[in-house]
């Protein structure tokens, strides 16, 4: 198993400025592949490619066409093609259902699907044939959560996406990625105090709140693992795979989310 690794890969990661992209794109760069990471701040790219020792960095916002027509001319400058693209974006606004907005909604889903959707089909060209496709998803799916509603519908949507581009495509090998919670990540940084507390509380009470959330590296490494063992094999597609911590449900949280919030 050691020696299963991207070596020699070429490797797209849309949402490699933080969070679970950024942990794969560093991982795929130290192993020894050719990585293109892209997301709207280039500051964060920039510093991702510095802690990888390589890498190329493309500012873009895949919501706008003319950012993903220049993602693509760097993809054909820089690798050429693609053989594994991961996708990472995704915006979470966390409000009760009474209190979303149709421009929430409009967010959620311009982001989540509709930027996913432009990505792939900008991509479709330079895909290499039975290239491997992961768009991450989230539990939140099936697991219905206060105050988060509006990003788990955008998740089902996307999940329903993959699905069509799939049928559509099956020379390609998509795979959804259900994942667990993970810390530390952005997924939750404009989320309000107050707000969040009740949430976690609730989720809890509903047996939805694990003891220990899962790092960003471990999901990446994980993830990186599964690519890299897939690729050997062009025959065998993973369909779906799911990333979750395996620590028991805790019971509510009260002050000790308001402390890590003041830490």
């Amino acid at each position: 198993m050691s020696d299963r690794t991207l070596a020699g890969c070429r490797v797209l990661v849309v949402g490699a400025s933080a969070g679970i992209g950024r942990a794969m794109a560093i991982r795929a760069v130290k192993e020894g592949a050719d990585v293109l990471m892209a997301a709207r701040r280039a500051d964060r790219l920039e510093e991702a490619c510095a802690e990888a020792g390589g890498g190329h960095a493309v500012p873009a916002d895949i919501r706008a066409d003319a950012d993903c027509d220049r993602l693509m001319e760097a993809v054909r400058d820089r690798l050429g093609r693609i053989d594994v693209l991961v996708s990472c974006v995704g915006v979470a606004p966390m409000r009760l259902l009474a209190d979303t907005t149709a421009a929430d909604w409009h967010r959620v889903f311009d982001t989540n699907v509709v930027a996913t959707h432009r990505l792939l089909r900008a991509c479709l060209p330079s895909l290499a044939p039975r290239a491997m496709v992961l768009c991450l998803s989230s539990e939140s799916v099936r697991q219905p959560r206060t105050a988060l509603a509006a990003y788990a519908t955008s998740k089902a949507a996307l999940e329903r996406l993959i699905e069509g581009w799939r049928a559509e495509h099956p020379e390609l090998r998509l795979t959804r990625v259900t994942v667990g919670a993970t810390f530390p990540t952005e997924f939750g940084d404009g989320f309000e105090a107050g707000l969040l507390t009740r949430a976690l509380n609730d989720w809890s009470a509903r047996g939805l709140a694990q003891a220990e959330f899962m790092a960003p590296e471990e999901v990446a490494d994980v993830l990186n693992g599964v690519i890299a063992a897939a690729c050997r094999y062009p025959g065998v597609c993973v369909d779906d795979l799911t990333v979750r911590s395996p620590s028991p449900v805790v019971g509510t949280f009260g002050g000790a989310i308001d402390e890590a919030l003041n830490d």
